[in-house]
């Protein structure tokens, strides 16, 4: 296990190499300049030429490149063109807040669609299947940025029982985790079902039920823990789908989290801090693979890990 573990983080660094250079450059087609934009649309031509010798801009962009990722391996993920403050400081200001809000998020996943999953499995083809079915279509249909809209105006101006953004309360969590995690919980839903379905039928669960166990210790102890398995690589990919998500979120709540901070970058092409945040997000989802993989051989010690 220790050397898978030591593996798979070796083959982290291709990975962190690649998400740098596309951020990279990917960010260099974004309109604008961001010396024009530190200096102001008054400044003149010698005081945009300075700023831009001073930030290495007027240099071969895979000079740049190369000099970033040279940076970012010893600590140094660079200056905020906006505030001047180091990026690694301010992302780690931000990160806490987004993790928050995916692990509830990712919670709400786990269980609202593993029981209406279980729910479905175990009554197929019945009135409670088709509805739990229909329901995690919508889920998988409707976008989360009108998802999250028309809760907030439902909850917080007609009812005015949650509120409507911030960061400051547990109930300030409630909206954006729904917004969230409710199309994961969809997803979620439909394939413990389609993984319950198919390890019921097994000649074990048959056995299983012919020595006359309860129905609940077979659900729950023999069928769900083998069925586990394609639900636990749904749910780790969900992950990084809710740290993408948190971009969109984030804003609609006015929750000061790392993607907002990606997308105020944006706006300003602050780039050193859309990369940093970008990369950092990018480690958070390689890290959860590890663990969803580490998962793996926790529910079945028949596999082995390469």
């Amino acid at each position: 296990m220790l050397m898978f573990i030591l593996r798979r983080l070796m083959q982290t660094i291709p990975v962190v190499i690649g998400v740098t250079f596309v951020v990279f450059f990917i960010m260099q087609l974004v309109p604008g300049d961001p010396a024009v934009l530190l200096a102001g649309e008054g400044a003149s031509k010698e005081t945009i030429g300075a700023i831009r010798e001073q930030l290495g801009l007027n240099r071969p962009l895979f000079v740049q490149y190369f000099d970033y990722l040279i940076n970012i391996f010893r600590g140094d993920f660079g200056v905020s063109l906006k505030n001047s403050q180091p990026v690694l400081d301010e992302v780690l200001v931000r990160l806490p807040i987004t993790m928050e809000l995916a692990f509830f998020s990712i919670l709400i996943t786990i269980v609202l669609g593993m029981a209406a999953g279980i729910i479905s499995a175990i009554k197929p083809y019945s009135l409670t299947d088709t509805s739990v079915m229909i329901v995690a279509l919508l889920g998988i249909s409707l976008p989360s940025f009108w998802f999250g809209l028309m809760m907030m105006y439902f909850f917080s101006v007609k009812l005015q029982i949650l509120p409507v953004a911030g960061w400051d309360s547990i109930l300030h969590v409630i909206l954006p985790a729904l917004t969230l995690g409710a199309g994961g919980a969809a997803i979620v839903a439909r394939m413990t079902r389609s993984s319950m379905l198919e390890v019921i039928r097994q000649d074990y669960i048959r056995t299983a039920r012919a020595k006359g166990l309860r129905e609940r210790v077979i659900v729950f102890k023999h069928a769900l823990r083998n069925a586990l398995i394609p639900v636990i690589t749904v749910v780790g990919l969900q992950f990084g789908a809710l740290l993408g998500g948190t971009v969109l979120v984030e804003s609609i709540f006015a929750i000061n989290g790392l993607g907002r901070m990606i997308v105020d970058s944006i706006r300003m092409r602050d780039l050193p801090m859309v990369q940093g945040g970008v990369l950092v997000a990018s480690l958070v989802f390689v890290i959860v693979n590890l663990l969803v993989d580490v998962l793996y051989r926790f529910f079945n010690k028949r596999i082995e890990l390469n």
